[in-house]
């Protein structure tokens, strides 16, 4: 006789279903979750992909106000986030021409919070994920124990150990354990997949901010010529690769 998991599920017992209910929450979670992160980060990478040849534009020029402008055009995009504010303090220095390697250290220290900042927004949510993928196979073996449990149960009553006795006892195991795994799986997956992510935007970000700052000092030494702006072009080319 075969049946469906409707009618498995309607041979379950109470507890059995609230498990069941509670997995499928987290799974809707998990995966709303997902789904919004996914959709961040895309938006983020894309924006970047505009706004880093555009960037570098500007650099090229020297040309720090149209820089912040294109900062706050763009600030979607994970490294205009990681330069906010620095552009707009350095044009001020150029123009009255007191930029130093004070100015240079204080746009490290911006970019350097300006990311973490970042980065921290990222990284919300991921600790759902990571719970969910570790959590949910330890529900459903509650409800698995519960399904065994059961089983012996209906053994006791019936005084024998035939199938009938304890089917409805190994089918609330069965399907525990099996949600528990279907939960888990993808939650695991999409944890690792947005860590990774995360970990090379926080590179790229790395990368690009020491880069950024070679030039701030090469400019302020008076070497700001084509040296330094091809070191920004090759940082922002790595940004855009990404």
């Amino acid at each position: 006789m075969n049946l469906s998991l409707i009618e498995l599920y309607g041979t379950m017992g109470y507890f059995a279903k609230g498990i069941v209910w509670i997995l499928a929450l987290m799974s809707i979670y998990a995966t709303t979750l997902g789904i919004k992160k996914g959709f961040d980060l895309r938006r983020s990478r894309k924006a970047t992909l505009k706004f880093s040849p555009l960037l570098s534009e500007a650099l090229e020029k020297n040309d720090f106000a149209e820089a912040d402008r294109l900062v706050n055009e763009y600030s979607k995009s994970h490294l205009a986030a990681a330069f906010h504010s620095v552009f707009a303090n350095l044009a001020v220095h150029v123009r009255d021409q007191a930029l130093s390697a004070v100015e240079v250290a204080s746009s490290q220290r911006t970019i350097e919070l300006n990311a973490m900042e970042q980065l921290t927004r990222f990284r919300q949510g991921l600790g759902v994920l990571a719970t969910t993928g570790a959590t949910a196979p330890f529900v459903g073996l509650l409800g698995t124990t519960m399904g065994v449990v059961n089983a012996f149960t209906g053994m006791a009553v019936a005084g024998t150990g035939g199938l009938a006795a304890i089917s409805a006892g190994i089918a609330e195991a069965l399907i525990t354990t099996a949600f528990g795994l279907f939960v888990a799986i993808p939650a695991v997956w999409l944890y690792n997949y947005f860590v990774n992510r995360i970990e090379g935007i926080s590179m790229e970000i790395q990368y690009a901010a020491k880069e950024f700052s070679d030039f701030l000092l090469r400019y302020e030494a008076g070497l700001g010529g084509r040296t330094g702006k091809d070191s920004v072009t090759e940082t922002l080319a790595v940004a855009r690769g990404r």
